[in-house]
């Protein structure tokens, strides 16, 4: 079992790495290592070797469904050293354009890359030194659905689940449906499986953003971005329920159509009785001259599973006590959560107003899965963003 944790941060191109002291909940900057351009997201990986690396996808493309394109997009791989320190290792391999999401297969043959503008899906070898090989030429051509923001392989590593968000109505532009992609997977090839619309209506209303797994039952954990909803889908074989076995809202009030309000990560705990998700609110007014928040829900949300049927059940929503948390990561041993607000927040003060600070927030998890907030680290963003958080043991 990991006797240490490391914690590891990306504010733009910096991914730094703190070391985490479990028992006293507090985190200590150490090294940070510059990326080829802005971090987008980080998945472990261990080599057969018993040597830990970070892969790292990148970009300098404008986030959402702007038109910056960007002209720098890697997938990195960074060894972790025996203290957790960071370097980059070997060299980093080109990418058709901003990476949103990727993760490692469940044997760490494979690195997989979801990209959101325009949906697209790669598979890259992982070599044996931990170094990012060649992208894998794929013989079929598979749906990616509109605008993809997460690839993640089932338990089994059968199957390939992908998230394809859709978008909302916005500018006179129509909505977008949404949908969960499913392939097979064998051997780095991915074939068309399955097209899940969980809501019924064409993908309309329904915006699947992120999935985890329980890590002993056959039960998938989705958040729907914009309904603020987490469903249950049941895994049969080879197969996902598309017809979500359980359907419970993530908010703790009724949900406010006026206020901008969505979710952001999941993830189900290592031992599998909660499941954990963030709610985000970052719409603004304007007060005494400035754009201040405008209300809403920033919460996580925790809920128990039920072990015999797999339906979460809300238990507790707490507040991170910072605005748009886009990212979180629970600790190996599951004690602790570490919450990270995406940018600062200007908002009303009495008669006045302050600035609420991007921060990093620490929670102890309970026995009954219950967060109790220990503290947060204000950070500095110096007009960049604090894209993603996670950790690791060493």
């Amino acid at each position: 079992m990991a006797t240490k944790t490391a914690l590891y941060q990306s504010i733009g191109d910096q991914l730094t790495h703190w070391e985490v002291d479990v028992e006293a909940a507090t985190l200590t900057k150490r090294g940070s290592v510059t990326l080829p351009s802005n971090v987008q997201y980080a998945w472990p990986v261990t080599t057969a070797g018993g040597k830990k690396f970070l892969t790292v996808s990148t970009s300098d493309a404008a986030s959402g469904n702007t038109p910056v394109p960007g002209v720098m997009h890697r997938l990195c791989s960074v060894s972790i050293a025996a203290d957790g320190a960071l370097a980059l290792h070997g060299e980093p391999q080109p990418l058709p354009s901003r990476p949103i999401h990727h993760c490692v297969d469940r044997a760490g043959a494979y690195a997989l890359c979801a990209f959101n503008n325009p949906s697209n899906i790669t598979v890259n070898r992982i070599n044996s030194d931990g170094s990012i090989g060649q992208r894998v030429a794929q013989s079929a051509n598979v749906d990616v659905g509109i605008y993809a923001h997460q690839v993640v392989t089932t338990p089994s590593n059968r199957l390939v689940v992908f998230p394809a968000r859709g978008n909302d109505a916005k500018g006179g532009k129509a909505e977008d449906p949404g949908a969960i992609k499913v392939y097979r997977f064998n051997n780095g090839q991915l074939t068309q499986s399955q097209s899940i619309d969980a809501v019924g209506k064409g993908g309309m209303d329904y915006r699947p953003r992120h999935v985890d797994f329980h890590p002993a039952q056959p039960w998938m954990y989705a958040n729907v971005e914009s309904q603020n909803d987490i469903h249950m889908h049941r895994i049969n074989g080879d197969e996902i329920t598309p017809t979500p076995e359980f359907v419970k809202t993530t908010l703790a009030a009724p949900r406010d159509p006026k206020m901008h309000q969505t979710t952001s990560a999941i993830h189900v705990h290592p031992n599998g009785r909660f499941v954990y998700t963030a709610n985000r609110a970052d719409g603004k007014v304007e007060f005494n001259g400035k754009q201040v928040f405008a209300g809403g829900e920033n919460s996580i949300a925790v809920f128990a599973i039920d072990q015999n049927t797999g339906e979460p059940t809300r238990i507790q929503s707490v507040d991170p006590q910072t605005h748009h948390v886009r990212t979180f990561g629970i600790d190996p041993s599951g004690r602790l959560l570490v919450s990270a607000s995406i940018r600062d927040m200007w908002v009303k003060d009495g008669s006045g107003v302050r600035l609420a600070p991007a921060a990093m927030s620490v929670f102890r998890i309970g026995d009954d899965g219950k967060l109790t907030f220990v503290r947060k680290y204000d950070v500095e963003l110096n007009g960049k963003l604090q894209w993603w958080v996670g950790m690791v043991g060493l």
